[in-house]
């Protein structure tokens, strides 16, 4: 019996005019009704899930939210932290520093703002849309990081970003953990931090057992959430990687395959 939906948001939740439509939110309100709970997985910074938690209804229905790959986790009826693992600022900096050598754009917030000499840079100004995190221009990026951030968000067009990431990553392999969630984005965060530690860690909080979990994605860094649930989904959009480990592939973000999913699972779920 599944009591827990973990759901990634862009390529999986969100279609791809970044919205969830009708038929899939329907169909996640229905499931709450019922008494399961929803849990949104998301390399987002925490800001960034909230409109689709308020759209959801998690908090009245006792959901969770997973951000930053799995750096931070809160319940969001009452905002309670219940995980939380931040890059040590001395870390973050060596990798601020590492960067400069390579053509990309580092993405670094507080959860309040991101903090960037490049205002315009690539990805910035949607990343600031996206996440509700109003960008914050200063003149020397590494002075201003003087918190221990959750992620540091590596940011260039794929076909720049690709033959460098085995370089940014390699001084770093004993102190961060490197993730792709898209082709223009690399992501960095403390060692071990991921979506299916994090949504581990949220079940035994919960008693909730993985084979009553069920987990929708479609990217690399959605690969150890599938990997840790009971039924791991894959969307028909996903990549290859994802879709190769998956218990299932459902239809794509743009053709409701949450709901068509769900309905398999739960009769009399929709009209």
């Amino acid at each position: 019996m599944i009591k827990l939906i973990a759901l990634d948001l862009d390529g999986t939740l969100n279609n791809s005019a970044k919205i969830i439509t009708p038929k899939t939110r329907a169909a996640l309100l229905a499931i709450q009704d019922r008494g399961v709970l929803l849990v949104l997985a998301s390399g987002r910074p925490l800001p960034g899930l909230f409109r689709e938690a308020d759209s959801l209804g998690i908090a009245g229905f006792g959901g969770s939210l997973i951000s930053y790959n799995g750096g931070k986790v809160i319940d969001y009826a009452n905002k309670r932290v219940i995980y939380e693992n931040s890059i040590p600022a001395a870390t973050a900096h060596a990798l601020l520093r590492h960067l400069g050598n390579y053509p990309v754009l580092p993405i670094v917030d507080d959860g309040q703002y991101i903090y960037t000499d490049q205002p315009q840079g690539f990805q910035m100004q949607q990343e600031s849309r996206m996440n509700q995190l109003p960008i914050r221009t200063v003149d020397n990026v590494l002075a201003a990081v003087n918190f221990d951030p959750v992620k540091v968000l590596i940011a260039a067009p794929p076909e720049i970003l690709a033959p460098h990431i085995a370089a940014i990553s390699q001084p770093f392999t004993a102190e961060l953990s490197f993730i792709q969630s898209a082709p223009f984005y690399l992501e960095a965060t403390a060692l071990g931090v991921n979506k299916g530690a994090a949504l581990q860690m949220l079940c035994a909080e919960l008693g909730i057992a993985r084979e009553a979990v069920m987990a929708f994605g479609d990217a690399q860094n959605d690969l150890s959430m599938l990997q840790f649930a009971g039924i791991g989904v894959a969307m028909d959009n996903a990549c290859a990687t994802l879709k190769a480990v998956a218990d299932e592939i459902t239809l794509s973000n743009d053709d409701d395959g949450i709901a068509h999913t769900l309905g398999k699972y739960f009769p009399g779920l929709l009209p």
